[in-house]
């Protein structure tokens, strides 16, 4: 079915009464803003003001398959190209995972605590890193740090660097399989912060999954075995024990069902840890340091 008329506000009514079904209406609001700020360049107040006017064929087209592909669950990100992360815009494509709030947060979270602390942040590794998300946010607010970040995938490190150029900020970024320990020790380095958003899911989660993330975001970046689902934390883990910098700090965002285990993971590896819950109360994320050192607040 094609949207029937070309008017501004038509082209709302027609998102809110094809997509109502599948997004709470909150949600449709946002993808109608997204979408005319996407295609047109209009903001919220502009909208407002032009709901009265028509648009011209081939706009209308771009809004007739936006809603085509929300019929699919396809994210609303991957339709316009870019979402926006800590006040950046970040592309994405299938071959990265669209950044989460939760992940957002961390990385203010971090930010602010070590400006709190006045700690000595000259060194960042950001392992996993997809689009480059994290560490273009913390290059932004730490602009005279060292930053590195790593990827198993050449075409999510294609992504990170194109977001770092456009972006303005010099990260090194270079291709690495996280679990292989002989190429971890290529980083040689000592790090003031070593943060990652490792996959995570487990392959019995995927039945409770949304599809916009199922069918959509990078299986590679998303799942890790039933049988062993902690390997990333324990890899990451082992190589921060000899890498971070005195007083340096382990950042890691984590399911949180298994919150527990990978807190005592990090026991077993030498590290004092501090579990932080994100904006919905969910155990998120967890701040780690080895014993002489103090943890995150």
């Amino acid at each position: 079915m094609h949207i029937p008329s070309n008017r501004v506000r038509d082209i709302e009514r027609y998102f809110h009464t094809e997509l109502s079904g599948r997004y709470p209406e909150g949600e449709l609001r946002m993808f109608v803003y997204m979408l005319f700020e996407a295609f047109l360049g209009w903001d919220k107040t502009q909208l407002l003001l032009h709901r009265d006017d028509t648009i011209n064929q081939s706009d209308l087209l771009r809004f007739h398959w936006a809603a085509e592909d929300l019929k699919q669950y396809r994210p609303i990100q991957h339709i316009i190209g870019y979402t926006d992360f800590c006040g950046f815009r970040i592309r994405v494509t299938p071959d990265v995972l669209v950044p989460r709030p939760e992940t957002e947060e961390i990385v203010a979270h971090v930010a602010n605590h070590l400006e709190h602390l006045q700690a000595n942040c000259t060194t960042i590794l950001d392992l996993c890193t997809g689009s480059g998300c994290i560490a273009i946010a913390l290059k932004n607010r730490f602009p005279t740090a060292d930053v590195t970040a790593v990827d198993i995938s050449p075409a999510a490190l294609a992504i990170a660097r194109d977001n770092a150029q456009t972006n303005h900020t010099d990260i090194h970024f270079m291709e690495m399989d996280v679990l292989k320990p002989t190429q971890l020790a290529a980083l040689t380095s000592s790090y003031d912060l070593i943060i990652s958003n490792p996959p995570y899911v487990m392959e019995s989660e995927r039945a409770n999954m949304q599809p916009n993330v199922l069918n959509y975001d990078p299986a590679l970046a998303l799942f890790v075995p039933d049988n062993d689902p902690l390997r990333f934390y324990r890899a990451i883990g082992r190589y921060a024990a000899t890498h971070l910098a005195p007083q340096g700090l382990l950042v890691l965002e984590i399911n949180q069902v298994l919150s527990a285990e990978t807190t005592q993971q990090l026991h077993t590896l030498g590290f004092d840890t501090r579990l932080h819950p994100d904006f919905q109360g969910n155990p998120r994320c967890i701040s780690a340091t080895l014993p002489a050192c103090g943890t995150a607040e």
